[in-house]
């Protein structure tokens, strides 16, 4: 899938993206903290990808964990600071709703600690039911110690 809007480019074809670009951005985010570049490597062999470029330039990035049927989990979202307030979070967002719907796909969902504001406004709402959600959490081998 591919998306455009003026010079700037939302698409879905792994070979554009930017690993290292990628990789640098997740290793300092407070999601990935330390997450090695193997495993960023491993994440994007195993996800549909979604880069935001300025050209060339990779400025953004989100995968989805997905089935392709009828569930998805939205991670590791970002747009680079120097491009925030220009809506392109806002209109990646759209793009990946966008695509997920044309397959089938009736539930997408995401967790953040700090943008309940900013997906709100792309549609999301918080669960209404969270009862049924249950969850294993594993300690991370590769976070770094705040």
């Amino acid at each position: 899938y591919e998306y455009r809007r003026g010079d700037f480019l939302v698409s879905t074809d792994p070979e554009l993206l930017d690993l290292d670009a990628i990789h640098s951005f997740l290793f300092q985010s407070y999601w990935a903290r330390g997450l090695p570049h193997d495993l960023v490597a491993k994440s994007i062999e195993n996800t549909l990808n979604f880069g935001v470029f300025d050209k060339a330039e990779q400025i953004g990035y989100a995968n989805v964990v997905t089935d392709y049927t009828h569930f998805a989990y939205v991670q590791n979202v970002f747009i680079l600071d120097a491009y925030q307030g220009n809506g392109l979070g806002r209109w990646l967002m759209e793009c990946i709703v966008t695509t997920l719907q044309a397959h089938g796909i009736r539930r997408i969902i995401l967790v953040t600690r700090d943008a309940q504001k900013f997906y709100h406004k792309c549609g999301f709402d918080t669960l209404s039911n969270k009862d049924g959600w249950l969850e294993i959490l594993v300690e991370s081998p590769w976070s770094v110690v705040e």
